[in-house]
Parts: structure tokens; C-alpha cells; sequence
């Protein structure tokens, strides 16, 4: 199983998550010509992707999801809220359902998981296949009981360290969008996503990437600081996610042993 990131930011964001054959997009706020070259970047023929996965309606996750769809067939999964607020367009293939509910998609198993985000029906995932299992999960303001035992024993995990709390204080945002970051329906912190990643780390957890960094209102040093002060030995043991690369891809296990038990990475 593997994982990487087209980009990542309040520009735009896709995730791409693949176990065997089965090929997913989560989310993807880049136009149709753009999504396109970084899929390239990464080596991926974009017929390939068995689906996409819609977290939320904010256009840097839904705005390019409409015109991939339509240009290559790709079924969309979103819930029932998300598609009621209209965000996605017309497309032949969608499938809607409750956040918090399981599915199937060909050698993958997908959990939808609640999350406390200022969208209609907002919702991440954790996808399993072969032993493996990797968590996607940015865009929430507050971390609840139910997310931290969802994302227990991950293998690989992209999570959002999207702002410094000073520096989003400080910064140039109006006070009604900092109150909205900051929120318990924002964003998460450094100190918040750092605080979550000590709670949910394990010896299995092997890949972790961060994202959803606000390019006005963090800073790598920042995100360090906040790393290390939780985790110490971990500062150099993440890979970052930025908003014009994204990061290549991630086997979710690296040594031997981790390896065998995850046969198809």
C-alpha cells in the first residue's frame, strides 16, 4: 500500500491512495489541465484511478473533481450532504452516503469518519488493504475522542498542521476568519495536530506526511517546534506536503518484516 499528495494547501489538495490495482483520489482542487501534470509528476494515468473521494464542499477539495469526473468516467463518493450543496456539478457517477459509514472500492476497504468542520457534511478516511492501512485527515478544528480511536494504528498518515496559533494571531486575516481557523470548526493547530499525533502513533505507524500548512500563517520552524516538543526524535522522521509538489509516493512500510506483512505495497 502507498500513498502521495498532488498538492496541498489552501490552493488546492489531492491525495492519492493505492493498494494493488485499486487506485484513489481523495479530493481535488486543481483545475483539470493542472491535475493532470502533477499525476504525471507522479507517474499516474489518470484512467487509472478506480474513484474519487470527496471530503468536504470547500472549493481547494471539490473545485477539480467535477471536470476529472466527467473527462474520464471516474465514479465520485461523497456524502449526501457534501453533494447537496451543490459544489460538485453534474457528473454520470455518484455515489452518496451517511459520513461515518464502510465501503468497498475493488482490493480496498474505505471508513468514513466524522470530523467538526464548517462545511455541510464534512468527513476524512482510512483506507486498509493487505494488512495495511493509511489515514488521510486534515480540514477539522478540534480532535474528538471518536477521531482519535479511528486513527489508531495507522501505518501511514497524512495529517494537517495547517497553522501557528501566534502567527495566525498576528497575521493579516480579518478577526472573523481567524475566529474561523482557529475555531472549533477550523482548522487544526500545530500544537493540536502534534498533541493528536502522539495520542495515535504506534510501532507500526511508519509514514507520516504533513500537511494542510496555511502559507500565511505557518512556518516549517513552527511545526517542528510543536513536533518535538510531543514527539522529540520525530522532527526528521516526516515527510511535508507543500502546496506546489505535494510529496511522492510513500510506501507505508519500509523494513522487512513490515514489508511481509504487507504484501501488495
Amino acid at each position: 500500500m502507498r500513498f502521495a499528495s498532488l498538492g496541498s494547501g489552501s490552493k488546492g489538495n489531492a491525495t492519492l491512495v493505492q493498494s494493488g490495482d485499486t487506485l484513489v483520489m481523495v479530493d481535488c482542487g486543481f483545475s483539470l489541465r493542472e491535475a493532470r501534470r502533477r499525476l504525471q509528476r507522479l507517474q499516474v494515468d489518470p484512467a487509472s484511478i478506480t474513484a474519487i473521494l470527496v471530503t468536504h464542499e470547500h472549493s481547494d477539495h471539490i473545485s477539480g473533481v467535477g471536470p476529472l469526473a466527467r473527462a474520464l468516467g471516474i465514479p465520485v463518493y461523497l456524502t449526501h450532504g457534501t453533494q447537496r450543496s451543490g459544489r460538485l456539478g453534474d457528473c454520470n457517477n455518484v455515489v452518496a452516503f451517511n459520513a461515518g459509514e464502510h465501503f468497498s472500492l475493488g482490493a480496498m476497504a474505505v471508513r468514513s469518519v466524522v470530523v467538526p468542520h464548517d462545511a455541510r457534511e464534512p468527513c476524512q478516511y482510512l483506507f486498509s488493504g493487505n494488512g495495511c492501512r493509511v489515514g488521510v485527515l486534515t480540514d477539522l478544528g478540534s480532535v474528538t475522542p471518536h477521531v482519535i480511536d479511528a486513527y489508531r494504528g495507522c501505518h501511514g498518515l497524512l495529517l494537517e498542521f495547517n497553522h501557528d496559533s501566534g502567527l495566525l494571531a498576528g497575521g493579516p486575516y480579518p478577526p472573523s476568519l481567524k475566529a474561523r481557523v482557529g475555531g472549533d470548526w477550523g482548522h487544526l493547530s500545530n500544537r493540536q495536530a502534534s498533541e493528536l499525533l502522539r495520542q495515535i502513533a504506534t510501532d507500526d505507524l511508519r509514514q507520516v506526511a504533513i500537511a494542510h500548512i496555511s502559507e500565511q500563517n505557518n512556518a516549517r520552524a513552527a511545526v517542528e517546534e510543536a513536533l518535538v516538543a510531543q514527539l522529540p526524535t520525530w522532527r526528521d522522521d516526516v515527510v511535508w506536503a507543500d502546496q506546489g509538489t505535494g510529496f511522492p509516493w510513500l510506501d507505508v512500510a519500509r523494513d522487512t518484516a513490515a514489508m511481509a506483512q504487507c504484501d501488495a505495497c
